[in-house]
């Protein structure tokens, strides 16, 4: 489950644009994993419960726990997105920095939707 919290206009500008920061709390249930995917801006990430593994392009899987924080460059592949626990839930929240004209912040892998 994906909740937008709050999307702001900010003064910085990403790639000479105009750009935003979106606040997203990401709620992944008891061993659920999300699609290959990228980012439309860099995005700095909190885990707020549970564990979290993650993984960018072809680098090795890695776990977060609670309180721990993560970082994805602009438009990397984060291949791996998932709650490694098969009893409890994880939660995220995820600041994504984008252009302000950009309509969704998370682009899925081509044929991997």
């Amino acid at each position: 489950t994906v909740t937008t919290l709050a999307t702001r206009d900010i003064v910085e500008k990403l790639d000479g644009k105009d750009a935003s920061a979106t606040v997203k709390e990401v709620t992944f249930e008891p061993g659920q994993e999300d699609l290959s995917h990228r980012h439309t801006g860099p995005v700095f990430g909190y885990v707020l419960e549970g564990e979290y593994e993650h993984a960018l392009d072809d680098e090795p899987v890695r776990t977060y726990k609670a309180g721990e924080t993560f970082y994805e460059p602009s438009g990397v592949v984060h291949r791996v997105a998932r709650n490694p626990n098969a009893k409890t839930r994880t939660r995220l929240l995820a600041v994504i920095v984008h252009p302000r004209d950009t309509k969704e912040v998370t682009i899925r892998e081509k044929g991997k939707e």
